[in-house]
């Protein structure tokens, strides 16, 4: 498929910011301009970007409830009361979780942890786990990446001598449950600076308010719990900007150096031991499986994995939590397949700017997000899988593309739900089997009326244009500071035109599908590696030595001690004399 190359200049004043911040880069001037796309614009801010310090977290007293929350903690601690500390099954709540009760355990004994099941009690509080912690005396509850919503949930545990104390990240409604604190900086009156803290991150700012109140350093016994955070902000995909960035720049490094036994046992059986985990390895690797737990069968043994410290009970747990996710892809591709199937015998469902919404009441709920997100990705448009639950009730999640509203879409169909909450990217929900109609026919007609033509048209964004010759040892050292990557730090993409086969690239590949360049620019002779996945349709006009442009990132692969670099090859278009985004097929 053809995608639309964007490629934005910089506003006259963005232009002076590049031409201040240049001076520091001479002979690297693609980096003042990658720096100012991300905001950056003094000397100051650059030291602070590629240079991140723990001193930049913000004081965790500026959240809202964080005193009350602190204060009920502490005096749970002084009563001897039993605590539940209690999360989603995600990779996220189970990291918050694992976060949380880890750190307690320091100062006390009297805590036990508690994540529910995905099929028999659903996302968030259930009046089971409820019930439990009454009938073990349980007094104080921290829930974590959940329990915003849960207004029911907790005037019923209110009533029974619970206290809750809500760490939550989604986004709030109007009315707030009956908590003794709710830490979450999304709410509307919240001062805090950073709005997009994972659910982990929250539980982790809370741990840092409780040190404080107690009189520790902010960061005290705090270090080594930094891979949990980390792993849950990229396996959340929120933006690695400020706090998010500090974050997983220290939790990355902790998880290269010293992580805790379980990931420990995790990142061996991933094949990441002896290599440079990233954000990417998380995302594709590290997280799925600790995700596959609370998907297919429970989340409790991911929480287990991550807070023992016998390395023989971690392979254990490690080896069943791998073969959870090798059913769980094989789960996640058959029922991507009769996804597909269903959307291409009802194309005209999903013609010009339409959502997709499917139900099939045979598939898994622990899989219904992953097949959400590969509609999205496939078809660019936001995308609803339901199946069913029970008692009439059909269960979904959905996905969306290119900065479209989702929770808000759903929002306004919630009469139609039994529930419902989430991000703008990734919303969960519930309805009657009944509803399943009405429902996509009011979506379709919000998202037609709200959502733009390019949001669901695939498209590629440029960050800079480059010369072969400009990709030296000092662009490649400079761009390793721009880590960690992810949403709103991606790594850049850039572009080079009139570019040429050397005469060396050939056809690679079990099924020859991909394309291993070897190629030159118009303006110097330097030779550039690359492989382009899935290109094979080009090979033939690029043997003919006729021009054409490419948009890559620079990858760095070492191997043996030596270090090589690769352009990742993400698109070609016929070279002409037309702006980039004008795209041309070959």
């Amino acid at each position: 498929m053809i995608s639309k190359w964007n490629y934005l200049p910089l506003t006259s004043e963005e232009s002076k910011i590049e031409a201040q911040l240049a001076t520091r880069f001479p002979n690297c001037a693609p980096i003042a301009r990658l720096l100012v796309q991300r905001g950056i614009k003094t000397r100051e801010q650059v030291r602070e970007f590629f240079y991140p310090s723990l001193s930049q977290l913000h004081d965790p007293f500026l959240m809202r409830d964080m005193d009350k929350a602190v204060a009920r903690l502490n005096d749970a601690l002084g009563a001897k009361e039993k605590i539940m500390v209690y999360g989603d099954y995600d990779v996220d709540g189970t990291t918050a979780v694992a976060l949380v009760y880890r750190y307690l355990l320091n100062f006390y004994s009297n805590v036990e942890y508690y994540v529910p099941t995905r099929d028999d009690e659903g996302y968030g509080i259930s009046i089971k786990s409820v019930d439990y912690a009454h009938s073990i005396g349980v007094k104080l509850i921290i829930i974590l990446d959940c329990g915003i919503k849960a207004i029911e949930e907790i005037a019923y545990a209110k009533s029974l001598g619970i206290d809750f104390i809500v760490c939550d990240h989604h986004v709030p409604d109007d009315v707030l449950p009956d908590a003794v604190a709710i830490l979450n900086p999304k709410l509307k009156d919240d001062k805090y600076p950073f709005k997009e803290l994972s659910g982990c991150c929250v539980g982790f700012k809370f741990m840092q308010g409780f040190a404080i109140s107690n009189g520790m350093d902010n960061m005290y016994g705090l270090e080594s719990l930094l891979d949990l955070c980390a792993v849950s902000i990229a396996a959340d995909i929120v933006p690695i900007v400020g706090e998010n960035r500090v974050l997983a720049y220290y939790g990355l490094k902790r998880l290269n150096s010293n992580p805790n036994v379980g990931f420990r046992s995790i990142i061996k059986l991933c094949g990441l031991s002896n290599k440079e985990i990233t954000i990417s390895d998380i995302i594709f690797k590290i997280g799925p499986r600790i995700n596959a737990s609370g998907r297919m069968e429970s989340g409790t043994e991911s929480v287990k994995l991550l807070v023992t410290k016998s390395s023989s009970e971690a392979y254990e747990i490690s080896k069943r939590i791998d073969q959870y996710n090798k059913d769980r892809k094989e789960l996640d591709r058959r029922s991507t397949e009769e996804a597909n199937v269903i959307i291409e015998n009802h194309k005209k469902q999903i013609q010009g700017k339409k959502p997709i919404v499917i139900y099939d009441e045979n598939w898994h709920k622990g899989i219904i997000g992953i097949v959400a997100s590969r509609l999205a990705e496939l078809h660019f448009r936001p995308s609803v899988v339901l199946t069913y639950d029970a008692d009439g009730i059909a269960i979904g999640s959905s996905r969306s593309v290119n900065g479209f509203d989702i929770y808000k879409a759903i929002n306004e169909n919630r009469d139609l739900l039994e529930t419902f909450g989430g991000h703008t990217n990734a919303v969960g929900l519930s309805m009657k089997v009944e509803n399943i109609g009405e429902f996509r026919r009011r979506l379709t007609e919000y998202v037609e009326s709200h959502i733009e033509l390019e949001q669901v048209t695939p498209q590629i964004n440029l960050d800079c244009e480059l010369d072969f010759d400009q990709i030296n040892p000092e662009l490649l050292k400079t761009l390793r500071l721009f880590n960690p990557f992810g949403p709103d730090n991606t790594k850049p993409v850039f572009f080079t035109r009139n570019v040429f086969d050397f005469g060396t690239s050939k056809i690679v590949g079990r099924k020859m599908e991909h394309i291993k360049f070897e190629l030159v620019d118009s303006k110097s002779n330097k030779i550039m590696n690359g492989i382009g996945f899935n290109m094979s349709e080009y090979f033939d006009y690029i043997k003919q030595r006729k021009p054409f442009d490419i948009c890559y990132t620079i990858e760095e692969n070492k191997r043996r001690g030596a270090t090589t670099v690769q352009l990742l090859i993400k698109a070609i278009r016929i070279h002409d004399q037309e702006a980039v985004g004008d795209e041309k097929p070959a």
